[in-house]
C-alpha cells in the first residue's frame, strides 16, 4: 500500500489532445521491438534505464539507506518477486501490460490529482487488463502501449464509476523519447518514473536479454527524489532514509550457485542494471509482468536472494541534463 500523495482536489479534466510528433525529440538508437506484440522500443538505448551500472561508486548514503530498508549486514530480508503463478491477486499475479492500436477509443478520465496528471484522452475500454483485477483493493495500475504511435499511458487507481472512467493519477510518455516529467510531477508511480521499463518479463528472462533495471519498493521512504525521478511521497524529512530514484546493485562477489538457470540471469541483470526505488510499499518487492508462464521454481530462487547483498550506487554522473533521462 502506498502512503498518501499529494491532497488535491477531485477535479474534470478538460480534453487536451495527445502529445504531437513536434513535441518528441529524435533520441538516440531505440531498441527495436522490446515491447511484446509491438514493433516499439522499450525507451532509447541511451535511457537511464538500460545503463550499465557496475562501474558506479557506492553512493555516501548506501549504509544509511539499507539499515532504514531492513537490509543491514545482520538482516534475515530476502527480495520478495511480486508477480509469479500462485499469489497475490490471483492464480498468475503480476502488473498487466495492454497493447492497443492506434485506431483504439480513447476516453476522459477523471483524476484525483488532476495537476500532476496528463490530462489527454486514454485508449480504455472493456480491453484494459488492470492490475489485481477491477475490484481489486490495491494499486489497480493500468499500463497501455499504443503500438501504432509507441505511446505509453499509465494509471494508477484505475477504475469505472457509473461508466466513467477514474484514476488517480495518469502519466503519458512517447516510447522514442528520453523526455522526462515536470520536476516535482508524479505519475502512476511514486517517483514520477514510467513502470513498464522496470517490469521484469518472462520473455526476457526465458532468452536471456534482460538490459534493464528493475522496480521495486520499500515502506519508509524519504521526501526527497533522486535524478531521474521527478517526485517523491515519503514520510521522513531525514536524508538517511532512501529516496525515490535510488539505485539498488547486487554486489559482484553474491554467489548464484545451487539457483536455476533463469534465476541467474535476474541476478546478472540485478548485478549489471540494479533495482530502482520506485515507490512505497513492502520492502523489497520487485515487480514482474503478469503472465501465466512463470515458473514456480524461479519465483522460489528469486525469493532467495538477500537484501543485504545490495549496495546503493551513486548515479549521478550519469545525468546529461535534468529533463532528459539520456546517460553520458
Amino acid at each position: 500500500m502506498r502512503a498518501p500523495r499529494l491532497a488535491a482536489a477531485l477535479v474534470v479534466l478538460p480534453l487536451l489532445g495527445g502529445l504531437t510528433a513536434a513535441s518528441v525529440p529524435a533520441d538516440a538508437e531505440v531498441r527495436r521491438g522490446a515491447v511484446a506484440g509491438t514493433a516499439c522500443s522499450e525507451f532509447p538505448s541511451d535511457s537511464w534505464w538500460h545503463a550499465d551500472v557496475r562501474g558506479l561508486p557506492v553512493h555516501a548514503r548506501s549504509r544509511q539507506w539499507l539499515s532504514r530498508m531492513a537490509a543491514g549486514p545482520t538482516s534475515d530480508t530476502d527480495l520478495h518477486p511480486d508477480f509469479g503463478p500462485s499469489y497475490g491477486d490471483g492464480p498468475d499475479y503480476g502488473t498487466p501490460v495492454t497493447v492497443v492500436g492506434r485506431r483504439h477509443r480513447k476516453v476522459p478520465v477523471r483524476f484525483d490529482h488532476a495537476s500532476e496528471s496528463d490530462r489527454v484522452r486514454y485508449p480504455l475500454g472493456r480491453d484494459t487488463r488492470i492490475e489485481g483485477g477491477r475490484r481489486s483493493d490495491g494499486d489497480r495500475h493500468a499500463i497501455i502501449v499504443d503500438k501504432g504511435t509507441c505511446r505509453l499511458y499509465e494509471l494508477y487507481g484505475t477504475r469505472q464509476v457509473g461508466g466513467r472512467w477514474r484514476a488517480g493519477s495518469g502519466a503519458v510518455w512517447s516510447l522514442r523519447s528520453n523526455k522526462l516529467r515536470p520536476d516535482g510531477w508524479t505519475s502512476a508511480d511514486a517517483a514520477g518514473l514510467p513502470i513498464l521499463p522496470g517490469l521484469l518479463r518472462w520473455n526476457e528472462v526465458r532468452t536471456d536479454r534482460i538490459d534493464h533495471a528493475i522496480r521495486f519498493t520499500t515502506d519508509v521512504t524519504s521526501r526527497h527524489h533522486l535524478w531521474p525521478a521527478r517526485h517523491d511521497a515519503g514520510s521522513q524529512n531525514s536524508l538517511a532514509y532512501p529516496p525515490m530514484g535510488a539505485r539498488f546493485r547486487l554486489k559482484a562477489s553474491w554467489s548464484a550457485a545451487g539457483l536455476g538457470a533463469p534465476a541467474r540471469r535476474v541476478v546478472a541483470a540485478m548485478k549489471t542494471y540494479g533495482l530502482v526505488l520506485a515507490d512505497n510499499g513492502s520492502p523489497w518487492f520487485f515487480q514482474g509482468e503478469q503472465n501465466g508462464a512463470w515458473p514456480e521454481t524461479l519465483i522460489e530462487d528469486l525469493g532467495t536472494i538477500p537484501a543485504s547483498a545490495f549496495v546503493a550506487v551513486d548515479t549521478s554522473s550519469l545525468k546529461v541534463t535534468d529533463g532528459s533521462g539520456a546517460v553520458e
